[in-house]
């Protein structure tokens, strides 16, 4: 599916058990116990969350905002909700590369190589992008009388993304928890954890990564320099995996 196609309207991917679930894109009615809508992009740390917490996620939501890597992470969201039978949807954010500022936006040549914690990989800040997104998620959330919200950042994204910090997701939760008549709670697990603790974890849930995608490059394969490519290798190696089997 094109980016411009999620101008038109968000498009929902239904589990394999329909009488299970009712779910329309106006109103849903969940199963006993699914109270949460997850944020799931696709790369390694929100699927290896979508796993963790499959038991209580009701809903996973993707949204387009026309990154590079966007629509190569979505068909690896799209697969693993599948794969779950978790409703998915997809929300189009298409004004964010329109008027935003990020090399993250600007086509393959434009992402600098390097690992996290060097300056120049703030380029690839989508300013306030989590934050834009959680408050479509919290809109969302209270539409379908969810509970809960949650979001994968981590300890790997604090040195250049202030949109993922733990300042970030305390403020944002209060924000959240305060305009929705429901409180809505923000839980973000992994805020304290590193990439590597992730993957571990991800391992042991029995996460399948090569239908994951990290490469802020957006090719067909992933590029291996790039700061997200530098960190998906180390924390694959960190857990005892080859790296070039999940390119």
């Amino acid at each position: 599916m094109s980016l411009e196609s999620h101008h038109q309207q968000a498009e929902v991917f239904l589990p394999p058990k329909e009488e299970e679930l009712v779910f329309t894109t106006d109103r849903a009615q969940f199963p006993k116990g699914r109270d949460a809508l997850i944020v799931l992009s696709g790369g390694m740390d929100s699927t290896t969350l979508l796993y963790e917490f499959k038991a209580r996620i009701a809903l996973a939501v993707t949204f387009m905002y026309g990154s590079n890597h966007n629509e190569r992470e979505a068909e690896c969201a799209r697969w693993h909700c599948r794969n779950l039978g978790i409703p998915h949807i997809e929300i189009p954010l298409m004004f964010m590369a329109e008027y935003f500022e990020s090399s993250l936006l600007q086509g393959a040549d434009a992402i600098p190589d390097g690992h996290y914690d060097d300056t120049n990989m703030k380029s690839t800040v989508v300013p306030f992008r989590n934050g834009i997104m959680l408050a479509v998620a919290a809109g969302l959330a209270e539409s379908r009388h969810l509970s809960t919200i949650m979001l994968a950042n981590h300890s790997g994204d604090h040195a250049i993304y202030p949109d993922c910090r733990p300042g970030f997701v305390d403020a944002m939760g209060k924000a959240i928890a305060e305009g929705t008549y429901e409180n809505i709670t923000l839980f973000c697990p992994y805020t304290s954890l590193s990439k590597n603790d992730i993957v571990k974890r991800g391992v042991e849930l029995g996460v399948d990564y090569r239908h994951t995608y990290s490469c802020y490059r957006g090719g067909e394969h992933h590029c291996g320099t790039c700061g997200t490519c530098t960190e998906r290798h180390e924390a694959l190696e960190a857990a005892g995996l080859n790296p070039a089997d999940f390119d």
